[in-house]
């Protein structure tokens, strides 16, 4: 279609070109409606631009994600377990763990630290995580045991068991774990610092992990009602110590932590 053409069709009508657009021939199409001196197309061509640049950045970020198993493939590992925790700071509640092994040619987009997501993000990507997921597998040590054996040994026991999990049913050739090396895995690890946000199937890992838990305390805070564990997750908040000096420490509280209650 050559310029004369696109000057006939209305704006609704280039909206809907625009997003029927095989996104390789998108920037072909802009460059012919740029002669177009209507704002309304003018307008359309900045929001596909943006959106493009989006759709770039968002490739980037995957294939940076993606390097680590990609360099792991080349070593001759091919099933990777990604395995992270959550849950080391809070006052309340267990440490959870999660492993997973994705398939090579996964794509989701937006994964990342599950830190630095909204509750809404993870929620969804949680959701496509599960489905695309090979394997995955979740684990929780108690706050109980967190007290007996200190939160350190209880992050390492909940990732140990995350991925016995996942090898029994999927033997697993290298584990890509976040932080440091777990001493209580029995297969060989790759240990990667702030690996989940540098690697991908670390990153759905945290992901899953961080969606599990809030779930948790989210039923938690049903059973132990005062301590608002559904907003705050268990976490030191000046509420929740507030809560603490008001009520004491529930069944679900890690006595062994500092929790202020002189």
């Amino acid at each position: 279609m050559s310029a004369l053409n696109y000057a006939e069709l209305n704006i609704k009508q280039i909206k809907t070109l625009l997003a029927q657009c095989p996104s390789f021939e998108t920037e072909a199409l802009l460059t012919e409606l740029a002669h177009d001196p209507r704002d309304g197309v003018q307008k359309l061509i900045a929001q596909s631009r943006r959106k493009l640049e989006k759709q770039a950045q968002a490739e980037a970020n995957l294939a940076y994600l993606k390097k680590t198993e990609n360099s792991l493939r080349q070593k001759g590992y091919h099933v990777i377990c990604g395995c992270d925790e959550v849950g080391r700071g809070p006052l309340a509640g267990p440490v959870v763990a999660a492993a997973v092994i994705m398939p090579e040619d996964c794509r989701i987009y937006g994964v990342n630290d599950s830190k630095k997501l909204n509750a809404k993000q993870r929620e969804e990507l949680s959701g496509e995580i599960h489905a695309k997921a090979i394997a995955a597998a979740i684990a929780e040590i108690s706050p109980r045991i967190i007290d007996a054996v200190n939160i350190l040994q209880a992050s390492r026991l909940a990732m140990a068991e995350a991925v016995k999990k996942i090898n029994e049913t999927h033997p697993i050739d290298i584990i890509a774990v976040d932080g440091w090396a777990n001493p209580l895995f029995t297969l060989p690890q790759e240990a990667i610092i702030k690996g989940d946000s540098k690697c991908f199937s670390i990153s759905c890992a945290s992901i899953i992990a961080k969606v599990y838990r809030d779930h948790l305390m989210e039923d938690l805070d049903r059973q132990y009602p005062g301590y608002n564990f559904a907003q705050n997750k268990g976490y030191p908040t000046k509420e929740h110590y507030e809560a603490l000096k008001r009520l004491g420490p529930s069944d679900i509280h890690r006595i062994s932590f500092d929790l202020k209650l002189s």
